[in-house]
């Protein structure tokens, strides 16, 4: 699993967790430890996979220590991550030094300090999960095309904030997207997810705009990103956005459409909601975010709180 210069994370966790999305999310938390402290350039997608592949051991070993991993979640807690977005950095860089421990890269009593590095204690202000109504997705979609300087900008956004409210996307899975993934199923198109996550059919109403968005990058290759930064000017990158950058879409957005603060999880939640408040039954509403099962759905629908009835006036009154 190492090398003299490299220690290779894709053969080592596995032993710690056999799901993909916790594998994924581990890997982005590494690359940003990486990033942060031993300035390292970000990654994404196979680039990303790559990296973890063949971590670099002595760019690594100067920051594995218990002060620097305290001090790399305090600057995350001073970034406004969630209190379960801290414990999972925690846990990713944990345990990438039990690992490298395992394969004897790093001492045990090195690992055991590191292990009793807890997530940093937050005033977290306790809010009920934001649930937007059909109206208020619609403004936010709107909100996005009209927050844009540029034409290409607008595209992006409008794809972007479209694939959220309608299709229920993690943010991650819509950064990870790229065109390939985009393909067609009798009369439908559909979204392959990454890493066996399942396929999501892109609504008819996006696909005049995702067709306007793929004529602006001009025939993007099967493998490039499908939702990319934007320069100013308007210029098209060829690198795709982060999950950072496609948060930002919604923040601004949410901002100028005064809907206070809201998460691309915000979005997902209220897509669930919304079609449970309209009578979809479970299986429709799990096959679309993709659960393993009816039950994991029916528990993430409890969480969520029903929408409440706009009272109509009366003519009589």
């Amino acid at each position: 699993m190492s090398n003299n210069d490299t220690f290779d994370l894709t053969k080592a966790l596995p032993k710690r967790t056999s799901s993909p999305h916790t594998q994924r999310a581990y890997y982005r938390w590494i690359d940003q430890f990486l990033v942060d402290l031993a300035g390292m350039k970000p990654t994404r997608g196979d680039a990303r996979i790559d990296r973890m592949r063949a971590l670099p051991i002595q760019r690594i070993l100067p920051i594995l220590k218990p002060d620097t991993l305290e001090t790399w979640l305090n600057l995350l807690v001073d970034e406004g991550h969630s209190r379960q977005g801290l414990d999972q950095a925690r846990a990713s860089v944990v345990t990438m030094g039990e690992l490298m421990a395992d394969d004897d890269l790093i001492s045990a009593k090195l690992f055991g300090r590191l292990k009793y590095i807890s997530t940093p204690s937050v005033e977290i202000k306790k809010k009920k999960a934001t649930i937007l109504s059909r109206d208020e997705l619609n403004a936010l979609m709107t909100s996005a095309r009209e927050n844009s300087t540029s034409h290409n900008q607008m595209l992006r956004n409008s794809v972007a904030m479209m694939m959220l409210c309608m299709m229920a996307l993690r943010r991650e899975e819509l950064s990870a997207a790229n065109w390939g993934d985009l393909q067609r199923q009798g009369d439908k198109i559909i979204l392959s997810i990454r890493n066996g996550d399942g396929a999501v059919q892109v609504p008819s109403k996006l696909l005049s705009v995702l067709t306007s968005w793929r004529d602006a990058i001009g025939a993007p290759s099967n493998d490039s990103p499908l939702i990319r930064r934007i320069w100013k000017g308007g210029r098209i990158a060829k690198a795709g956005l982060s999950p950072d950058g496609i948060w930002l879409i919604v923040k601004d957005a949410a901002t100028s459409a005064h809907l206070g603060h809201v998460s691309p999880d915000d979005l997902r939640r209220s897509v669930a909601g919304g079609l449970r408040d309209n009578g979809h039954s479970v299986e429709e509403i799990s096959q679309l975010l993709r659960h393993k099962n009816t039950i994991i759905t029916e528990r993430y629908l409890k969480r969520i709180p029903k929408q409440k009835q706009k009272k109509r006036k009366s003519n009589d009154s």
